[in-house]
């Protein structure tokens, strides 16, 4: 095994503000891969080098929620420029950056859905 995690989804409540959000704080493409009864995006990743992928997933089997599992996406370089995109893209930031040690750093932020997701780099 690879990675402990091989697909992640986030639930939202509209799909396309949720879509521009993550557009805007990631600075990348959402691909939409429409399915019956569920709008679906996919998240950037590394398909070929069998790197861990996720989406954005509108249906009614999937509820944004504060509580439950934190899904840490990748910050870039360093996280300090997809955060400081957060409260632009309409989310607010909960934990600023912070050092995590030799782990790099790390910031939590709730998104437009009331989900709450964090970033990770490793500067």
């Amino acid at each position: 095994m690879t990675n402990a995690i091989s697909w992640f989804e986030i639930p939202v409540t509209d799909y396309q503000r949720a879509k521009k959000f993550y557009s805007n704080v990631l600075a990348s493409e959402i691909t939409d891969m429409p399915m019956d009864d569920v709008e679906y995006g996919m998240l950037p990743y590394d398909m070929q080098n069998n790197g861990v992928g996720g989406g954005l997933i509108k249906s009614e089997f999937a509820k944004p929620t504060q509580d439950g599992v934190t899904v840490y996406l990748n910050g870039g370089d360093d996280l300090s420029a997809p955060l400081s995109r957060v409260e632009d893209a309409g989310g607010k930031v909960i934990m600023p950056k912070t050092a995590i040690g030799e782990h790099g750093f790390m910031a939590q932020f709730i998104d437009t859905e009331g989900n709450k997701i964090a970033l990770h780099s490793m500067n």
